[in-house]
């Protein structure tokens, strides 16, 4: 009896010396910690888990968090900083919404019935160089409150000054309008009117009731930006100016993106929804507005397949128009569907349901549950379905190849949006 009691010690010490080290109390060795993690948002916060590699930090904002255990130096902390930088940069400027910005100013050149070109070019690198200049000002006038919201963010987290965001978007807003100029005076206008929206929305308009009319004009003007600059900036064969087309768009001034309009007013309601959504999505609560936004979204896809938008005789622009665009622009204008065995017509159909499949269900996710995590998905959902409207604006208007060409940026964005954030 004494000998089973003198080996009892010895043989409990023995089992618990094969256990692995840091876990003999059931914790890792520092105490119990809370699992914050959730398969919707990442690391316990309000952000998408690809903006959020590791949970927030701590400290407080502009503190680096230390990435290395008991205070040890990381021996390849010097290589990866290059690439974190790069990184943080990416996150600021939400690269993964790049893609949604080329189908405005492809979508505007298709609804004045002109093929893309030089002008095309040109307001697609304004409108990408614009929308980056919003992105980094946006993070910056909101620094206090993501400091609050979301540390993880680049400025808040400290990974970049608010000097540098603010230097960014003033260099990118430059160069945006300067990429307009080339493209001629009416395409500066619009593109200054562009970035002036964009400047008073981040700056002021955001958190006012005007915010999602000034979001929904700065896209409005983005297509309209790209059909000013193509319609302007046609040149007859040989390198000279048609004197149908430039000379006549110098006479006009803006009058010549007027057939656009229609499609812009489209994209602009649509980016009006969405805005609407964003605005709860670190909060969430709101049931009423994806429910909203839902039927304007199957509104709007309502309104690209039907009649259409007023091509009438006696309208600017009409000749040309038919002319550029020749039999299929006008059977697309047979009835309400048209001709449904027309293939221009089915990917114009096609397209549309693309466009309510990628907005449709996370709006409905974030009506039935309105949370943070699947209010953003909606948001997301929101950014990334613009490429299948502008897509199906672009058939719509009788240009199959540019709607292809711009459905072709789909997959890039969906490949980036798993990397960086769209929100």
């Amino acid at each position: 009896m004494r000998w089973r009691r003198n080996a009892l010690p010895a043989v409990l010490a023995a089992a618990l010396s094969v256990l692995p080290p840091g876990r003999r109390n059931g914790y890792s060795h520092g105490g119990p910690t809370a699992v914050t993690d959730d398969s919707l948002s990442g690391a316990g916060g309000t952000a998408p888990a690809p903006d959020r590699p590791e949970p927030p930090s701590t400290s407080r904002p502009g503190e680096q968090r230390a990435h290395t255990a008991a205070g040890r130096p990381d021996p390849g902390s010097d290589r990866g900083e290059p690439r974190q930088r790069l990184r943080a940069w990416a996150e600021l400027l939400r690269v993964s919404a790049l893609f949604s910005v080329p189908g405005d100013a492809l979508a505007g050149a298709a609804a004045v019935g002109r093929r893309p070109g030089r002008g095309t070019a040109l307001a697609i690198g304004a409108s990408l160089c614009l929308y980056e200049a919003g992105m980094a000002l946006n993070d910056w006038a909101d620094r206090d409150e993501d400091a609050v919201d979301r540390p993880h963010r680049p400025i808040p987290s400290g990974r970049i000054s608010p000097a540098a965001a603010l230097g960014a978007a003033g260099v990118l807003t430059a160069a945006g309008l300067a990429l307009a100029a080339r493209a001629g005076r009416p395409a500066l206008t619009v593109a200054t009117g562009l970035a002036a929206t964009v400047w008073a929305y981040d700056l002021h308009l955001k958190h006012t009731k005007a915010g999602p009319a000034a979001m929904a004009a700065a896209r409005s003007l983005d297509l309209l930006l790209g059909a000013t600059a193509t319609a302007t900036g046609v040149r007859a064969p040989g390198g000279t100016s048609s004197p149908d087309n430039v000379a006549a768009a110098a006479h006009r001034g803006l009058p010549a993106c007027l057939p656009a309009l229609p499609a812009a007013l489209v994209l602009g309601a649509h980016t009006y929804g969405v805005t609407a959504v964003s605005r709860h999505e670190t909060q969430g609560g709101s049931t009423g507005t994806p429910l909203a936004v839902l039927a304007t979204t199957t509104a709007l896809a309502a309104a690209v397949l039907r009649e259409s938008w007023g091509r009438a005789p006696d309208r600017p622009g009409t000749a040309r128009a038919e002319a550029d665009t020749g039999p299929v622009a006008r059977r697309l204008d047979a009835g309400p569907l048209g001709k449904v065995t027309d293939p221009v017509r089915l990917l114009a159909i096609t397209l549309t349901g693309a466009y309510l499949r990628t907005a449709g269900p996370p709006l409905l996710h974030a009506a039935l549950n309105p949370s943070p995590p699947l209010t953003q998905r909606a948001v997301g959902g929101g950014i990334r379905a613009m490429i299948p409207l502008q897509a199906a604006l672009a058939a719509r208007a009788g240009a199959p190849v540019t709607a292809l060409a711009v459905m072709g940026l789909v997959p890039i964005a969906r490949s980036l949006a798993r990397k960086v954030s769209l929100t």
